[in-house]
């Protein structure tokens, strides 16, 4: 089925998130749309799955125009999306989910899934799924739970099928598995919208590449166009994508963990046992897939979380069962993982964010009372060094792009010495440009002595950033290993593998490739 896409625009009031957008999708092609967060993307192909009106343009299946009221119309039509956040319920099993909004009954009303369990056997078997209809999803790994969502799409018989940001969650392994998956789903003569931002991957599975900027097509590449050229079409200049710093020359260790746990609510460990140390002058990277305790981990640094047992020492204090006040006090900066919620005060000015760490002390307080001109200056200053894009310092700070909040986030916990600095995805949602800019910032705060933690489900990150890389698997901490290590090696150890279990298992796989190139 060959999908085009005419003129599309979307409108939210003065806001234009689409502006006539032409795009087409033949069988058996991935077509990815490129762009940075913001840009467009998943707006488009809401569009296109009935869940937006398109305010003018026109969708088009093998030449005749169609109209969506709703995903259900997309679907009968043959267009099937997996959504990043997958739409599943974790208590229901694998055929259970597959049956949702498709159900047959027996006699009487019984719900009959014996020919769903059939289907979703026929299409694992056919595509190497290995996916079990009677699994309990919230039992099973990512990585499969996203093959449930495309069965979902592949046993409505969908022709077309859009993948957003589907890697956003995986494992290196998944995500590989993943490419080949779609390049299976291409093979059987399906189209497949890819929406990324990640370069290395787009360029691995594409067919033909369209890149999205301010919700405008800025042209269409080829998978064989460089990464330098693909990302200047993204942010609309030249970027560098590697920063060449020097090697980091450690000092005394400063910062220590020790057998730290985190209990959540239900008691449950989400942090289980954690030990390692960070020396002045290093950047430590904690590696993982979203929702391996790093967010509990951080948070346990900076005392938000109740349930911590074990010891966080920073130039020999305790910081376990001191307040955040004082942590923050102690010296340590904090970029917390979501910046809109934890970081800044969106009612607040620019000027105002800038200083949310030091509002009450000299130089921009004097008794209980700020000092205007001096919160106004300072905020000058770090508008310019750190490039923040803005109307004013005046400006409200939920009007800045998302990038640019990050710039104020960093910003000001950067503004003063300090004793630790601790990044939470960095760069989350952030542009190619800035992502260059920001990298830089943390490598001149590990090159002033400080100990750095960054902490980053993007894998390139964590290979650019990391003096060392630290992985966590389920709460428990499966190794620390050398800045430079092979993705192969932290890909395994994303995926419950220890440091030593998974360097064995390259070593290996070496030797084998070796011995099978010598016969």
């Amino acid at each position: 089925m060959k999908l085009e896409l005419k003129g599309i625009t979307k409108r939210f009031g003065s806001l234009v998130a689409n502006d006539h957008i032409d795009l087409v999708v033949e069988p058996g092609q991935v077509h990815s749309l490129l762009g940075e967060n913001g840009a467009g993307k998943s707006t488009l192909m809401n569009v296109l799955y009935g869940l937006y009106e398109p305010t003018e343009g026109q969708i088009l299946l093998d030449g005749k125009p169609v109209t969506f009221n709703g995903p259900s119309d997309a679907m009968a039509a043959g267009i099937g999306m997996v959504h990043q956040h997958f739409m599943l319920v974790p208590v229901f099993t694998v055929a259970e989910n597959v049956a949702l909004g498709n159900e047959s009954t027996r006699l009487g009303g019984a719900l009959n899934l014996q020919t769903t369990r059939t289907r979703i056997r026929e299409i694992s078997d056919k595509y190497g799924f290995d996916v079990d209809p009677d699994a309990v999803v919230e039992d099973l790994p990512v990585g499969v739970q996203q093959r449930v969502e495309i069965i979902k799409a592949l046993i409505r018989d969908a022709e077309v099928l859009i993948l957003d940001e589907p890697t956003a969650v995986l494992t290196p392994r998944e995500t590989d598995e993943l490419l080949a998956i779609m390049r299976q789903l291409t093979s059987d003569g399906k189209g497949v919208v890819f929406i990324s931002h990640k370069l290395r991957e787009v360029k691995a599975v594409s067919d033909v590449i369209t890149v999205i900027r301010r919700g405008k097509v800025m042209g269409q590449a080829e998978p064989s166009a460089s990464t330098t050229e693909l990302a200047a079409l993204m942010v609309g200049r030249s970027v560098s994508l590697t920063l060449g710093r020097e090697a980091a020359t450690p000092g005394e260790e400063t910062f220590r963990v020790e057998n730290l746990s985190v209990l959540s609510g239900n008691g449950q460990a989400v942090v289980n046992g954690l030990s390692f140390g960070i020396a002045k002058g290093e950047i430590l990277a904690v590696a993982g897939v979203q929702g391996n305790g790093q967010t509990e981990l951080t948070e346990a640094i900076m005392g938000l979380q109740d349930h911590v047992t074990g010891s966080i020492r920073l130039d020999g204090r305790e910081l376990v069962g001191m307040k955040t006040s004082r942590i923050i006090d102690s010296g340590v900066g904090f970029v917390p993982e979501d910046r809109s919620v934890d970081g800044l005060v969106g009612t607040f000015s620019v000027a105002e964010n800038l200083v949310l760490n030091q509002y009450n002390e000299p130089p921009f307080a004097r008794g209980l009372s700020m000092k205007p001109s001096v919160v106004a200056a300072n905020a000058d200053a770090k508008i310019t060094e750190f490039d923040i894009r803005t109307q004013s310092a005046a400006a409200l700070a939920g009007t800045l792009s998302g990038g640019n909040q990050q710039k104020v986030v960093m910003a000001r916990e950067l503004s003063r010495p300090l004793s630790l600095f601790i990044a939470s995805q960095p760069t989350r949602g952030v542009d190619v440009g800035s992502i260059e800019f920001l990298h830089r910032r943390i490598i001149a705060e590990r090159d002033a002595g400080t100990p750095v933690m960054i902490v980053s489900t993007e894998l390139d990150e964590v290979l650019e950033l990391g003096d060392r890389i630290a992985v966590l698997y389920g709460g428990r901490l499966m190794g620390i290993v050398p800045g430079g290590t092979s993705r192969n090696v932290l890909g395994l150890m994303m995926a419950g593998m220890t440091a030593e279990e998974a360097l064995a298992r390259e070593a290996a796989s070496e030797e084998n490739n070796t011995e099978g190139g010598a016969l």
